[in-house]
């Protein structure tokens, strides 16, 4: 498809213009704001992402819309239109340039199945589902400006109306199907069940683990089917260690929400917590995990995925975080008393998407 040109351009070989950037505010008035490439903060960015933090939406979700919006804008500087005069062509070639853009960084555009896991690899393009998200915080950015008279007439992200799909696998299919409206631009994304780690490649992977953090880290994954955001914020006044409870902020609600973890966890957590006597503040709201080496910091999000990295590259695997969540799931429906923690630990599940991590779907 090289040379391909559509609206216009050449959409195959557009190279994005590296300008612009997030700054992220902290404190009481904490937000995310985009600074042009001169520098300045685009007003009308902040304003919507202001207007989705007053709607509830977490720091998290306004980074990741961010990330969205300094992508879009980065088209629209490379290609010279300004943000308020786009029309249905630019998105459309926005789309199609995130079709074949190669992601920054990533030198491979092969997808990989690793032989192991069995799993794909992420490859060097933007997958369906980034792609689809995308077009969802441009289209309903765009939605926003022109509901308080600013932007283009017309949102160049446009809807249809197509049938209900998964949504109504219950519906009574004696009355007909009403119409749901989705982004004209949106891509199939193909359906893959949960994918679990077996117990004996869990046993090798847990292995790999070089220090009780890890261990304790891994084992309050593996027994909750907590987020990873969820699990890497507790802090130590929510440690029931009696009852053998850890509460999480839910993501979303922002709720506190006690989950079960196995006794495994628990003693692998106490002999963690004995390697940092002395070395950092124990008090009610500090963080239950730290970093390895001093100066002791919290652990993040970063750091945490660098241990399942460390152990995926001594075993040749390409397990993620996410992947223990489903293990849990897996596990805890194949209890019959776990069949009561599912919707526990894996709150935000419906009783369809439940359904997915039986034995007999496993199967």
């Amino acid at each position: 498809m090289s040379g391909m040109v559509l609206g216009g351009r050449d959409v195959a070989g557009l190279k994005l213009a590296r300008i612009g950037r997030l700054l992220e505010d902290v404190g009481p008035a904490a937000g995310i704001r985009l600074i042009d490439g001169d520098g300045c903060e685009v007003g009308v960015v902040s304003d919507f992402l202001s207007e989705m933090r007053a709607r509830g939406n977490s720091i998290a979700s306004l980074r990741s819309y961010g990330m969205d919006l300094l992508r879009w804008f980065r088209f629209l500087w490379t290609v010279d239109v300004a943000w308020d005069r786009t029309t249905r062509v630019e998105a459309r070639d926005f789309v199609l340039w995130m079709q074949r853009a190669r992601k920054p960084g990533r030198g491979d555009d092969r997808v990989v199945v690793n032989p192991i896991t069995g799993k794909r690899g992420t490859g060097a393009g933007y997958a369906p589902a980034t792609i689809n998200h995308a077009e969802t915080v441009v289209r309903c950015f765009y939605d926003y400006v022109g509901s308080v008279g600013a932007g283009p007439v017309v949102n160049p992200f446009p809807i249809v109306s197509v049938e209900g799909g998964r949504r109504l696998a219950h519906h009574n299919p004696m009355q007909p199907a009403p119409m749901e409206r989705t982004g004209l631009y949106r891509l199939k994304q193909p359906q893959r069940s949960p994918r679990s780690i077996p117990d004996g490649l869990f046993e090798q992977l847990f292995a790999r683990l070089s220090c009780d953090r890890d261990r304790a880290l891994v084992a309050m994954f593996v027994s909750t089917a907590a987020r990873a955001a969820e699990l890497l914020g507790l802090v130590r006044a929510r440690l029931d260690i009696g009852n053998q409870l850890v509460g999480v902020v839910r993501k979303g609600t922002g709720a506190v929400q006690m989950l079960p973890a196995s006794s495994d966890a628990f003693v692998w957590l106490r002999l963690y917590q004995r390697s940092l006597r002395g070395k950092v503040p124990t008090g009610p709201s500090d963080p239950v995990w730290w970093t390895v080496r001093p100066p002791y910091r919290p652990l993040n999000y970063h750091a945490a995925r660098a241990v399942l990295l460390r152990a995926n590259v001594a075993l040749g695997t390409n397990w993620s975080w996410h992947d223990l969540r489903h293990t849990a799931a897996y596990r805890m429906a194949a209890d019959v008393n776990g069949l009561f923690d599912l919707p526990v630990g894996g709150r935000q599940l419906s009783p369809l998407t439940a359904a997915e991590f039986s034995p007999t779907a496993a199967r």
